[in-house]
């Protein structure tokens, strides 16, 4: 899709952008969870979709700051390890990952419709865990803070429309590896490895 975008895109793409602009997203995520056990047993996969939006506020062309929420939400089953293999209870559990994060970055001039860029910044993380048969205490609601990096490409699409793919990596400490199969497999990180691409309004 990037590459028949810049196919079509018209010279109006390719003007000076102002200096100040404010620029809505919308994004879709695939992250690969750092704690593959924990989600491997629960899920029966340690990798999932995160979904949501944000704005961006970008300066002189080049600086940007970012701010952008998304949400991961499934459904699968308790479990327990022993001998260091995972064994579902067949009790329904959902997971609820709400993700907002705080980046700055740059964007290098390498075409007026292709924009590499780099950035990192701050997250706050908030777990939620429930199921219908849970007793006291067995549910989780927490959130913790860590930290972003991530680096891709912007395409321009049009004037006002540009789209981007790009790398990240988060480090999440403090709500895995207290209790569960978390703590017996030595999984104390949320965060991970994941793709993700915007679909941007602005200039």
């Amino acid at each position: 899709m990037l590459v028949v975008g810049v196919s079509l895109a018209g010279p109006a793409a390719a003007q000076d952008a102002p200096a100040l602009s404010f620029r809505p997203f919308v994004l879709g995520t695939t992250q690969s969870f750092a704690a593959k056990e924990t989600f491997d047993a629960a899920f029966e996969t340690s990798v999932a979709p995160f979904f949501g939006g944000g704005v961006q506020v970008v300066l002189l062309d080049r600086f940007v700051a970012e701010i952008g929420a998304s949400r991961f939400r499934r459904t699968g089953e308790r479990a327990f390890r022993s001998g260091g293999t995972n064994f579902g209870l067949g009790i329904p559990v959902t997971a609820t990952i709400t993700p907002l994060e705080i980046t700055g970055g740059y964007r290098f001039n390498a075409t007026p419709r292709v924009r590499p860029y780099v950035a990192a910044g701050w997250g706050r993380y908030t777990y939620k865990e429930t199921s219908d048969f849970a007793e006291s205490g067995e549910d989780v609601d927490t959130r913790h803070g860590g930290w972003v990096a991530n680096g891709g490409v912007e395409v321009r699409l049009h004037r006002w429309i540009g789209a981007a793919a790009d790398v990240q990596y988060s480090r999440v400490p403090g709500i895995f590896g207290t209790g569960g199969i978390s703590e017996q497999a030595g999984e104390d990180d949320l965060g991970g490895i994941a793709a993700r691409f915007k679909v941007i309004v602005g200039r």
